[in-house]
């Protein structure tokens, strides 16, 4: 008699923490690149962030060819496949504040900018803790409190968002630079929000299989 092989099952929760990881790194790289930033060697910070990002991309595509012949998954597809695509879209996020930076020629950084990097850092980190504990949410004692603690770092985000611009408009008359810099603080409050985002669907995914 034939014996039937055994896949190896494949941890789609393991899979969000690996995914998770790379917006981590990216959050990382932009925190490092900003604390010691130098316009002359910006590239090299955007060189490695492009290649998290490639990385990144290639295990969310992972996920979802195996997710087109999984057959019976853990949640639902279509929550798996907006989860990926939330936790890409922080990394993707995370790499379009030091491509802005360096498209706009920018020769310093403000102090609420390091700040606003500090909040999206943490936020990933926070984020690979939620992760680690979806797995067992019927039981986890600890998720809804990183839930929270995401969501609280997007408060944080906002506030900063409103001090910065408040500070850049008081500041600044040179329309371009108005320009610039609020592009800037635009695009690192979507990786505050994109982090919420991916938090938001966790919670949602929770409520509907408890």
């Amino acid at each position: 008699m034939m014996k039937l092989r055994n896949r190896k099952t494949f941890n789609y929760f393991e899979a969000f923490i690996e995914l998770s990881e790379y917006s981590l790194k990216a959050a990382s790289i932009l925190v490092e690149t900003l604390r010691s930033f130098n316009a002359a060697t910006l590239e090299e910070g955007i060189k490695e962030m492009r290649e998290i990002e490639h990385l990144a991309d290639i295990a969310n595509h992972k996920i979802i060819n195996r997710l087109a012949k999984e057959f019976l998954p853990p949640i639902e597809r279509e929550d798996i496949v907006s989860l990926a695509e939330k936790i890409d879209d922080v990394t993707d996020f995370v790499e379009d504040v030091l491509l802005n930076i360096d498209v706009f020629n920018v020769k310093y950084i403000p102090t609420e900018i390091m700040e606003f990097a500090e909040i999206i850092l943490k936020s990933c980190k926070k984020m690979i803790e939620m992760f680690k504990e979806f797995e067992n949410f019927r039981k986890s004692k600890e998720l809804h409190t990183k839930i929270v603690e995401i969501n609280n770092f997007e408060e944080i985000a906002d506030e900063l968002y409103i001090k910065g611009l408040k500070r850049l408009y008081s500041n600044t008359n040179d329309p371009i630079k108005l320009i610039v810099w609020k592009d800037i603080f635009d695009i690192m409050e979507k990786c505050c929000d994109a982090c919420e985002e991916v938090a938001n669907d966790v919670e949602n995914i929770v409520m509907k299989n408890s």
